[in-house]
């Protein structure tokens, strides 16, 4: 049996063959006016799967960038405090040197003290040290200064560490405590007490007590050079982990960009393809239906 091809089954087809045609065409125009392959997740349900996943790890990847930032800011400004205490404790080994031949008058002594109590005040400013407002030597009571100016001896700052999370599993202590730079209250090395007992010798002409102190600064200067030493470490460390994240941010943004990010030159390519299809078809179809049909197309 014979099949009839009517009219009307022409004009459907020809329907559905200009709508098809006009919407891949479409599809392309909107690919290229946002720069994206997928606009909707009907394009292409396992792109954007992928696509989700790269943009959340992107975005874990630029908090664990800022962490990173901000402990590099922190160790570069200890590293900085440190070399400002070891250029005190040289000053004060020198000036100790000095004080300590036995043949210096007492106003000599005198002035050699002034500038002592000089570079007391100045290790109570390092040890009160803030970065962004914060108190850097006092563990995590941040809002409270260490040292207070008459009884730096005595204080005990916080011990308590400040960790980072820098990546998966990965964690960075940031601070370091005033006690470990400039020594636990009561022992013979804390940079206050060794620095009043050496004010106090100047005081009285005690050039045995003045020499004394030669020693525990030594011991006091060993510590530090051994905490800045570590600050280094930590700071190597960073600077690595800042390295291999931008790497793998380089790489995620490679894979998102070849799931999401439209090709520019294939999509004019296919673009002008489908846009003379659809110009063939809709010059075929005015052949094969009546003009007033395809005057309506129009």
């Amino acid at each position: 049996m014979s099949l009839r091809i009517t009219q009307g089954m022409m004009h459907t087809q020809l329907m559905r063959d200009l709508n098809r045609n006009l919407g891949r065409m479409q599809k392309l125009q909107e690919q290229m006016n946002s720069g994206m392959k997928i606009n909707r997740p009907s394009d292409d349900p396992v792109g954007i799967t992928y696509g989700l996943r790269y943009r959340s790890e992107l975005s874990t990847n630029d908090q664990y960038q800022k962490n990173v930032s901000m402990a590099n800011s922190w160790l570069e400004f200890s590293d900085k405090m440190l070399t400002q205490t070891e250029a005190v404790f040289h000053r004060l080994k020198e000036l100790t040197i000095k004080a300590s031949t036995g043949s210096n008058p007492q106003a000599a002594l005198d002035a050699i003290r002034v500038e002592v109590e000089e570079l007391r005040d100045q290790l109570i400013d390092i040890g009160n040290s803030k970065l962004n407002g914060k108190y850097v030597f006092n563990g995590q009571f941040t809002d409270e200064a260490p040292y207070t100016a008459g009884n730096a001896a005595d204080d005990r700052t916080d011990s308590s560490r400040i960790p980072l999370v820098l990546g998966a599993g990965v964690e960075v202590t940031i601070n370091i405590s005033g006690n470990d730079i400039f020594g636990e209250p009561g022992t013979d090395d804390n940079a206050f007490k060794l620095v009043d007992d050496l004010i106090t010798a100047l005081q009285d002409g005690d050039f045995a007590g003045i020499s004394a102190s030669l020693d525990k600064q030594e011991q006091r200067m060993d510590k530090v050079l051994a905490m800045h030493a570590e600050i280094g470490a930590r700071t190597n460390r960073v600077e690595l982990i800042e390295n291999r994240l931008k790497d793998l941010g380089l790489n995620l943004e490679a894979m998102q960009s070849k799931v999401e990010d439209a090709d520019y030159g294939d999509l004019i390519i296919k673009s002008k393809i489908n846009e003379s299809i659809y110009n063939a078809s809709l010059s075929v179809g005015a052949k094969i239906i009546t003009p007033s049909l395809v005057d309506f197309l129009r």
